[in-house]
């Protein structure tokens, strides 16, 4: 296929599908961006806007290298899919335990976070001259409590403390210059690696795109697909980024704390349902009259036939019902779909679907039991029930 086709359709995948799936699974991985202020704290109108325009001019160059990390490493992979199949794609399992693990990551940094706002310094010494002592920095970690200028005096004296203004041994000076100054370099290469991590925790339509680059058949053809892809879902994940960037520079940073938090635990939760490592509970529909809606019709031929209808709110019916020790063939149905359930996990085997069409999955005869299957990012489940012939 036509390179510029194939650019021109991840493009249209991005803006019109990826932007929800994919900041919903990679977007956790912004909150590695940010960094709590520990400049001086202001009234609160003050703090406000001087936090807008301070996380906004700091915002663009770590979002940015996030960016083009994300785009050099997913034109990589298409390159390398488009050469040489899918040899090198991830399987299932392997990409739960990806999302499990940049979940788990997510989390850690939103707790970090969280706390060490809690410790952010309220004024500076200078600021609250004439007025509470209290009221001094707490950067080392405490709670701002009973910090009088003597106990600050006496830990700065410390081997581990310096005084502001002067610098420790081997390092800077302490309260001059921006906080960012001498650490710019090292934040956007770690920006760059979280943009490049997002390869690995891939979402719905990437993983149709990467279906895409497998049989573009060339490595021109495979990195235009992916590369449009993520040009299409680069506005979500900029605008995402500097919102993140700017509200950890105002008092509203422990609502993006919360934020990143939730969005770990969303990340882990599709990861252990793709992976199919939660506890499966008995679900009432078994057996009920509405499982009887799906179940399967045998045809002449001896085969089994099933019709599952992959909406945006799931797959519908969510469980049906096949007789064991008979081939099924599973007729996935869509139309105007672009959610996540496109692409789904079946047998260990990933599965993509058109936006309206059909796509028919056979399986080989099978024991009685209970096949799971989920779409790509693990939010949606359904089931197979394989029942003893009468």
């Amino acid at each position: 296929m036509n390179p510029a086709a194939l650019f021109a359709g991840g493009l249209v995948a991005g803006l019109a599908a990826g932007t929800a799936s994919c900041t919903a699974v990679q977007g956790g991985l912004l909150i590695g961006l940010v960094a709590p202020s520990r400049g001086p704290s202001r009234g609160p109108s003050r703090a406000l806007s001087h936090g807008l325009s301070h996380g906004l001019s700091r915002g663009f160059p770590p979002v940015a290298a996030f960016l083009a990390g994300r785009l050099a490493a997913h034109t990589a992979l298409g390159a390398l899919l488009g050469l040489s199949g899918a040899a090198v794609q991830v399987g299932p399992r392997t990409r739960a335990a990806l999302l499990v693990a940049a979940g788990t990551a997510v989390v850690v940094l939103a707790v970090r976070m969280l706390r060490r706002r809690r410790c952010a310094p309220v004024r500076t010494a200078t600021e609250t001259a004439g007025g509470d002592p209290r009221e001094c920095s707490c950067a080392d970690g405490g709670h701002g409590q009973d910090r009088t200028p003597l106990k600050s005096a006496l830990k700065n004296a410390l081997p581990g403390g310096a005084p502001r203004g002067r610098a420790p041994l081997g390092g800077p000076a302490l309260g001059t210059g921006s906080p960012d100054s001498g650490a710019r370099s090292p934040t956007l290469v770690r920006a760059a690696a979280l943009g490049m991590a997002t390869i690995f925790v891939p979402c719905g339509v990437t993983i149709g795109m990467e279906v895409v680059a497998v049989g573009a058949g060339s490595a021109l053809g495979g990195a235009a697909a992916l590369a449009g892809l993520a040009l299409g879902t680069a506005p979500a994940f900029a605008v995402l980024g500097l919102l993140l960037r700017t509200l950890i520079s105002t008092r509203l940073a422990a609502l993006a704390g919360i934020a990143a938090l939730a969005a770990g635990l969303f990340t882990v939760g599709s990861g252990l349902r793709l992976g199919g490592w939660l506890p499966e509970v008995s679900l009432p529909e078994f057996g009920s009259p509405a499982a009887a809606a799906g179940r399967a019709l045998t045809g002449t031929d001896g085969v089994q036939r099933l019709t599952v209808w992959a909406t945006p709110e799931g797959f519908r019916p969510g469980i049906a019902v096949a007789a064991a020790g008979r081939p099924v063939e599973i007729v996935f149905r869509t139309t105007d779909n672009r959610g996540c359930t496109r692409t789904l996990v079946i047998d260990d085997h990933d599965v993509v679907l058109p936006v309206t069409g059909e796509r028919v999955v056979r399986l080989a005869a099978r024991p009685e039991g209970r096949l799971r299957y989920a779409c790509g990012m693990g939010m949606y489940v359904g089931f197979v029930r394989f029942e003893r012939s009468p």
